[in-house]
C-alpha cells in the first residue's frame, strides 16, 4: 500500500508548513510519510485527514487495481 499525501496535499495547496502546523507533526516527519519513508499510525493519520479535509482512505493508494 502506498500512502499518497504529497498528491491529496497538493491538490489542496496546502503547503508542507501548513500541514505541519495544522496537524501538529513536524515537516521532517511529514516529508518521510510523503516519501513512504516511514508510515503514519491512525491517530496521525487522522489528524492529516482532518487537517487536509479528506477522508482517511483517500490517503492510500491501493496497489490492486
Amino acid at each position: 500500500m502506498i500512502i499518497k499525501i504529497w498528491e491529496v496535499r497538493n491538490s489542496k495547496g496546502v503547503s508542507l508548513v501548513e500541514l505541519a502546523r495544522d496537524t501538529g507533526i513536524s515537516k521532517s516527519t511529514l516529508n518521510n510519510y510523503e516519501n513512504n519513508k516511514i508510515y503514519p499510525n491512525l491517530l496521525q493519520l487522522e489528524r492529516i485527514a482532518t487537517a487536509l479535509d479528506c477522508r482517511i482512505t483517500d490517503l492510500f493508494d491501493s496497489e490492486r487495481k
